[in-house]
């Protein structure tokens, strides 16, 4: 059928069935809208969750291998100086580190854009667009 038949039908049919058909389709599409962002959300939290175990694992024996560099760093330096002093300096050396390390960290916290759906929300605006374009030409047509 073509363009210009179904507007005819469309022009034949009472404003009440069209408004109803408009409601049913717009609801239909909301539906469809909330559950491609259900997916898109799913998708990047089982993506997260592999990351985050994976960090989690790293974190470990990251721990575990800074704990035998911190003794190895402090039993040279106490060849040189005092046991005491030198778990001092070493201790002083990671602050000084971490202090680097969180500064940075929440510069880029910052730059995060948040979890957001992206692709469903610009199909979203995209069908509304539409939507509005479809309504203001059936009001001057």
């Amino acid at each position: 059928m073509s363009e210009q038949e179904r507007g005819g039908e469309a022009r034949d049919r009472p404003t009440a069935e069209l408004m109803r058909e408009l409601t049913d389709q717009t609801t239909s599409l909301v539906r469809t809208e909330i559950e491609l962002a259900k997916v898109e959300l799913t998708e990047k939290g089982k993506k997260a969750a592999v990351g985050v175990g994976m960090f989690g694992a790293a974190g470990l024996f990251g721990v575990v291998g800074f704990a035998a560099i911190t003794a190895c760093l402090i039993w040279a330096l106490s060849e040189a100086v005092v046991g005491w002093l030198a778990a001092l300096i070493v201790g002083v050396v990671y602050a000084a580190i971490a202090g680097v390390l969180a500064l940075r960290g929440k510069k880029q916290v910052q730059r995060a854009t948040p979890p957001v759906p992206e692709r469903a929300v610009d199909s979203t605006k995209e069908d509304l667009e539409w939507l509005k374009t479809r309504a203001k030409s059936g009001r001057s047509g």
